[in-house]
């Protein structure tokens, strides 16, 4: 169904009306907090701005991400073609209104994403596009875009700090031989050298404030070790040195009291260290604006700016079998209509004390073992998802056989997933809620379609 008919069949109905299950729910109030958060404290420490698609892939909550603010520009993130091409009339309706857009596919180049990418180039117009580069054969595919009528694409190299997943690694030869032929393609009228990016996921691993911080100075650093080897005449005011995951660029939230904690006072002296080189510094993250078990469980901001009530995303499940006596210890097992497509199988990063698979979050009657703490999900009780194949899930009893809390075949459980990117990507769309909205907490107020595919 498209968006209108799926307004026009959900808008209106609560959740415990809700079919077909599972489904996924977004919280308004939470997402524009969250949003905000982020908008604020890189405004605040002059930091600029690239938020990322790929956790929601919809137009309404990037809307969210960019803000509304007239004089900001639009500098965004995507991980398919398929998401480019769903935000451009949003993008172009930005650039009606003045703002300055800059979309950056994030995928390192290669040849079957060019037909699109030049279509999205056309669209925008130039300084509109820019592309990743981390290989010299790489640089070879930048002539198409000119010769197809395309304005030159804007250009970052990606440099691997530490999560091995794409980029050079720093202070190598081929990190400054990419970065000097990047530099010789922009001379030639092919691309625009933009700068270099980092993302560290590998800062997943985090589990304090400190320990994210760190990651993040890593990232800066390795970035910086990059551009000090690099003698091919890049102009330092025109270069950016783009850096984050949601624990790194979320943490510097934290960044309000430079004397209260040695990390934060660590990382505020080499924000400004980093700036004092004329660069221009950027972050980015992600998976922010819904958060997830894995970003609770790397407590990269204190619990003033991160707690369980602020994850906005859950899946909404049904419980359709009881097992009485089959868990551990004689607890009750239960079946609900959420499994691996629905929730993902990745497991949270260093969450050994963690091994589910999604936490039913406390609602309709079912109000948990016990309020999540400071050292949630690490320290958690109540009923989790334990098991899980491709449509079934099975939740387990985690505590005392005493303190069990029942559940109903036919009851709806809501659960709060390990990653937000994987647990969305097996649906079309969102149900969007407001907990505003006292007393109409679970009604339904839009519903927000995906850009699946590629």
């Amino acid at each position: 169904m498209d968006e209108r008919t799926l307004r026009q069949t959900f808008v209106g109905q609560t959740l415990l009306d809700v079919a077909p299950l599972p489904a996924a729910v977004l919280d308004l109030a939470k997402l524009e907090v969250n949003c905000q958060r982020m908008i604020d404290a890189t405004r605040r420490l002059g930091l600029l701005w690239r938020p990322h698609v790929k956790t929601h892939k919809t137009v309404q909550l990037t809307r969210l991400q960019v803000g509304d603010s007239g004089d900001t520009p639009v500098n965004i993130v995507v991980s398919t073609v398929a998401e480019a091409t769903a935000l451009l009339p949003l993008l172009q309706g930005y650039q009606s209104k003045g703002r300055s857009v800059d979309i950056l596919y994030s995928f390192p180049l290669h040849s079957a994403s060019i037909p699109g990418l030049i279509k999205i180039s056309k669209a925008l117009g130039p300084d509109a596009l820019t592309l990743m580069i981390d290989h010299l054969d790489q640089v070879k595919l930048l002539p198409s875009f000119v010769a197809a009528g395309a304005s030159p694409p804007r250009i970052f190299v990606k440099i691997d700090t530490g999560y091995h997943r794409a980029g050079v690694l720093p202070g190598t030869d081929i990190s400054n031989f990419i970065l000097v032929e990047v530099n010789m393609a922009a001379l030639e009228g092919h691309c625009i050298f933009h700068g270099l990016y980092s993302h560290a996921s590998q800062s997943y691993n985090a589990n304090d404030s400190a320990a994210a911080m760190s990651f993040l100075a890593d990232e800066f650093r390795g970035l910086q070790q990059v551009v000090s080897r690099f003698r091919g005449g890049m102009k330092k005011a025109k270069l950016v040195l783009s850096v984050g995951a949601t624990p790194t660029a979320t943490t510097i939230q934290n960044l309000e009291d430079a004397g209260r904690d040695p990390a934060v006072k660590e990382m505020s002296a080499l924000l400004k260290e980093m700036r004092a080189t004329g660069y221009a510094l950027e972050v980015h993250a992600g998976v922010y604006p819904t958060l997830d078990l894995q970003q609770l469980a790397t407590h990269a901001r204190d619990d003033s700016l991160m707690t369980h009530s602020d994850i906005a995303i859950t899946v909404l499940a049904e419980v359709a079998s009881l097992y009485e006596g089959r868990g551990r210890d004689g607890t009750t097992e239960a079946l609900v209509t959420a499994g691996c497509l629905a929730l993902g199988r990745e497991p949270v990063q260093g969450g050994k004390d963690y091994p589910g698979w999604g936490i039913v979050a406390p609602w309709n009657g079912y109000n948990g073992y016990k309020v999540p703490g400071a050292d949630f999900p690490r320290v958690y009780g109540g009923w989790q998802v334990g098991r899980i194949s491709q449509e079934h899930g099975i939740l387990t009893w985690v505590g005392d056989k005493k303190a069990e809390i029942p559940l109903k075949v036919g009851q709806k459980v809501r659960i709060w997933p390990n990653h937000a990117c994987i647990a969305g990507a097996g649906f079309g769309h969102y149900l969007v809620v407001d907990s505003r909205r006292e007393g109409k907490e679970d009604e339904v107020v839009d519903v927000w379609c995906r850009a699946n595919g590629w």
